[in-house]
């Protein structure tokens, strides 16, 4: 009987040590001229990981695909598929200004109050970049009502998401600029300042600066920016000081030098109120009482709130180009709060958004165990995942209801987006449908591609931890796509 046990022992050591070897070689399961690429370059002392697989799953490369890695904005994949599934591509944000009083000839007697939808395109985006269409639009309609005046107060109302401007684990050097504002119910600019920066004093001088909207007086410039020689390198450098719309401007400018930043604001509900009734004044409406902003949860469908003025924004299917195509984090946590409230019907929270992304993502058979969230865009330094579940995934997206819609938003090479500039001039362009993403020392990139023998191909590259020019990674993951495009 013993000498049975010792047999069956050695026989089930042996399959598993089978199996263990399988797997071993599964994971690295690579093409020579792959691997070859990555060990000559100057970029081989960084981790590489690559998953490939065809329209059906099988897998054709994987290089450290089963290995935990940084995606950057690569997560936006995951987070905008969770998003079109849970509002639709038909999903419209409906932005309403409700009257409390009554109108008295030209006059409001009481409150006007904004009631915040989330809407993140309350800008030029998709108005032929005139940036208060919607503002001229809620004007056009209290005009059309006779009102000239309001003796009320103008209130902003930002509760339907919660009141945590950033994500857990954004970087507070990031929070100056376009791709790190506020996150919030009511926002206008994509909550930003758009700087303009003129370099053509003398030598030595400030440089002339102006900025939209009005050169507002919400935001204060310390201009300590200086025109340096035609010959010499543009020196960026903006920081707003944290807590306060004080911006420090230092860089140093090459005389003939133009430059164009957008700037975060701090409170931008208050930022999108104090716009709102500059440009109604401009436009011959007079508010007589003061700016509030409140977060109070209100019976919107009460007699006492009356509609006076609404505004539909684009269909969700054109919105998440700016996900996707334009890797905008902003536009991500915004529609990932929406989805949280629209599910879950209470405040929009990050959090919600995360626990509604792992649920999709479980629904479509990705083990979320191996997932690390803590936005929706990738830009927090904690967020993990394999590209190889990331690639099963959009495997999986390709019978999902809304593909449709998905792909089309992705970046189409040498055409849109993120991948405007890249892959020109070679059988990549105008194939690949993809997204980028990048943060410090982490470049990747995932998405469709037709091989050279016309199979659909699914795929994700990724770079951490790398020292070289982003640049130079660049021109290897070019490299190593021709190489899967060739090969399949």
């Amino acid at each position: 009987m013993e000498r049975i046990n010792i047999s069956l022992r050695i026989f089930l050591f042996t399959v598993c040590l089978l199996f263990f070897n399988a797997g071993t070689a599964s994971s690295q399961q690579i093409l020579p001229d792959l691997k070859a690429t990555i060990n000559q370059s100057r970029a081989n002392d960084a981790f590489w990981s690559i998953a490939v697989k065809d329209s059906t799953g099988q897998l054709l490369e994987g290089y450290h695909h089963d290995k935990l890695v940084r995606p950057a904005s690569n997560l936006k994949l995951l987070t905008s598929a969770a998003i079109l599934d849970q509002l639709g591509s038909d999903f419209q944000y409906n932005t309403y200004i409700y009257g409390v009083g009554s109108q008295e000839g030209e006059t409001w007697k009481g409150d006007l109050i904004i009631r915040g939808s989330g809407d993140p395109s309350i800008s030029g985006r998709f108005y032929e970049e005139y940036r208060f269409h919607v503002f001229e639009e809620f004007v056009n309609q209290l005009d059309s009502l006779g009102i000239r005046r309001v003796e009320g107060n103008l209130i902003g109302n930002d509760s339907y998401f919660d009141q945590q401007p950033y994500p857990k684990g954004w970087s507070w050097e990031d929070l100056s600029f376009y791709y790190g504002v506020e996150i919030s119910a009511l926002s206008f600019n994509n909550n930003a300042v758009d700087l303009e920066v003129f370099a053509d004093g003398e030598v030595g001088s400030a440089p002339r600066i102006q900025w939209f909207p009005f050169d507002t007086d919400y935001v204060e410039f310390l201009n300590d920016q200086t025109i340096s020689p035609g010959s010499t390198e543009y020196d960026e450098f903006y920081r707003r000081m944290p807590g306060t719309n004080t911006i420090m401007l230092g860089s140093r400018l090459p005389k003939g030098y133009f430059e164009e930043e957008s700037l975060s604001v701090l409170n931008a509900s208050h930022f999108f109120m104090d716009t709102f009734r500059k440009y109604l004044e401009k436009s011959g409406i007079d508010i007589a009482g003061q700016i509030i902003v409140d977060n109070q949860l209100r019976d919107w469908d009460s007699e006492r709130f009356q509609v006076l003025a609404e505004h539909r924004s684009k269909p969700l299917a054109v919105l998440l180009n700016e996900v996707n195509t334009e890797s905008s984090n902003f536009y991500t946590e915004m529609m990932l709060k929406t989805a949280a409230a629209e599910k879950y019907g209470t405040q929009g929270s990050t959090e919600l958004g995360i626990s509604l992304v792992r649920e999709f993502a479980h629904s479509m058979g990705m083990d979320t165990t191996d997932v690390e969230m803590s936005d929706g865009s990738g830009m927090a330094s904690s967020t993990l995942l394999t590209p190889n579940d990331l690639t099963e995934f959009l495997v999986r997206m390709q019978a999902h209801p809304e593909f449709h819609s998905y792909q089309k938003s992705l970046a189409i090479a040498g055409f849109n987006g993120t991948l405007k500039h890249r892959f020109r001039g070679t059988p990549l362009e105008d194939n690949v449908s993809g997204k980028t993403g990048y943060v410090s020392g982490v470049r990747s990139l995932s998405g469709y591609m037709t091989s050279s023998s016309g199979q659909k191909v699914i795929f994700s590259i990724y770079t951490n931890n790398y020292t070289n020019k982003t640049s130079y990674i660049d021109r290897l993951h070019q490299q190593l796509l021709m190489q899967i495009y060739q090969a399949y």
